[in-house]
């Protein structure tokens, strides 16, 4: 029900809920028919407040979990897949020409490495992982972004992306990882 409140508050804003309120106030229409577009433009507007409190519950809930020190982070795993050794070409030089390292320094970078698949030689896998959206953003806003395209096509690559926010370990799963 959370997101179909959601897409209510995103047609029937307060301002424009107010002015359809007004409208329906100066209209020709019968008391009743009044009552009832009244009726269900308060319910809009009740709707537009009910979704504003969830989404700072959430964001609250969020920035709740980062206080008490759970470990949040937001982990892009991309997959570029190429011909001809291409895909660990790409990955090759973007470790070799510094690029790799540069992103590792940036702020919020939590992890930048990449993996070659055992099963498809011309897959490999770039695990990126950074604390907080602000930082992808960051990233995404850098000089480094215009030299990973320009690889991409250099070397004719295709990508997947599958995206997940982590947080630490359930006590309940701690006894099946061996450190």
């Amino acid at each position: 029900h959370v997101e179909t409140v959601r897409s209510i508050r995103k047609d029937f804003n307060l301002s424009v809920c107010l002015t359809i309120f007004k409208y329906i106030l100066s209209s020709s229409f019968g008391n009743q028919m009044k009552r009832l577009l009244l009726i269900f433009f308060g319910l809009c507007m009740i709707c537009n407040v009910y979704a504003g409190d969830i989404e700072s519950k959430e964001k609250s809930d969020i920035n709740n979990d980062n206080k008490e020190g759970l470990n949040m982070a937001i982990t892009v795993n991309l997959r570029y897949t190429g011909t001809g050794g291409n895909a660990r070409a790409f990955a090759e030089e973007m470790m070799s020409s510094g690029t790799v390292d540069k992103i590792r320094a940036e702020k919020g970078n939590l992890r930048y490495e990449y993996y070659v698949s055992m099963e498809d030689p011309e897959t490999v896998l770039l695990v990126d992982s950074w604390t907080d959206q602000e930082a992808i953003d960051a990233h995404h806003a850098s000089p480094m972004m215009e030299t990973i395209a320009t690889l991409r096509e250099k070397y004719d690559l295709h990508m997947t992306v599958e995206r997940y926010v982590s947080k630490e370990t359930p006590k309940s799963e701690e006894r099946f990882i061996r450190k």
